[in-house]
């Protein structure tokens, strides 16, 4: 297992292919500031360049916050909305609520509140994991400000339209359950069974190609703008690798042995 030193209170350990990101700032209950973003894209470009790197858990330390958003600290405070604005990081909320880069399969662990920038980090992630008293909310507009970073745009094309504006435009609270019959949460367990659920799904993506599953993400994240008929044809650098790759030779392989395969991840 490797560790990356703290780095303004984010945690990244690697361990069997599996990466583990935690906010670790629970006194704040895991906002994010200026500071904290930076740190997380340093993580989540690490993470790209590590080709042992199968799939992402994102957390957030403590059992009563996933993420809370924006560090409402002064520091934070003092931008006006149109400096904040133009300030925002390309890649999203905590660099990760539009990141189009990060190729393997990312699970949030929601432990508790994912709330405004948080739920945007949640909306970034591909499959989601929540304790049955995590609530949710893209609140933003009850401070008076807009979610910027994805909560509106990504929202209103993952919801049918009356689901994703009665959540935008109340700014209210939803608990993991009613927010798992819209569709976007996968699984609600109770806390104390959170991680093995959130396990078993980490179980399962490694069951997979990990060359099949970086082409199955590039296709979703850089094709949203095609035609199916377009996107299929669309000559993505993962794409190519998944389709010559010793992955698929060893699945045809284990297949006819009738064996788990042995992923070699290239």
């Amino acid at each position: 297992m490797t560790a990356a030193p703290s780095a303004d209170e984010v945690r990244l350990e690697i361990d069997q292919h599996v990466a583990r990101v935690t906010l670790d700032r629970p006194h704040v209950l895991n906002a994010v500031g200026a500071k904290t973003l930076q740190h997380l894209n340093e993580v989540w470009e690490r993470i790209e360049s590590d080709p042992g790197v199968r799939v992402v858990v994102v957390t957030g330390e403590g059992d009563r916050a996933f993420c809370t958003g924006a560090d409402m600290s002064a520091e934070e405070t003092d931008r006006t909305g149109l400096e904040y604005w133009a300030a925002l990081d390309p890649n999203g909320f905590g660099g990760l609520s539009l990141r189009t880069t990060l190729d393997v399969p990312v699970i949030a662990r929601v432990n508790g509140y994912a709330l405004g920038g948080g739920m945007e980090m949640v909306l970034g992630c591909d499959i989601v994991v929540a304790a049955d008293h995590a609530q949710f909310g893209l609140t933003e507009p009850r401070v008076g400000r807009v979610p910027l970073d994805g909560g509106v745009t990504q929202l209103v094309r993952r919801l049918p339209h009356t689901q994703a504006m009665g959540l935008l435009l109340t700014g209210r609270r939803v608990s993991a359950a009613e927010l798992a019959g819209m569709g976007l949460v996968n699984e609600v367990v109770p806390a104390e069974q959170l991680d093995e659920a959130v396990d078993r799904w980490v179980a399962g993506v490694l069951a997979c190609a990990p060359t099949s599953l970086r082409a199955i993400k590039q296709m979703v994240q850089r094709t949203a703008h095609l035609t199916s008929q377009e996107a299929r044809t669309t000559r993505l650098p993962a794409l190519m690798a998944a389709l010559d790759s010793e992955d698929s030779r060893e699945g045809v392989r284990a297949f006819r042995e009738k064996r788990p395969p042995n992923w070699p991840g290239h």
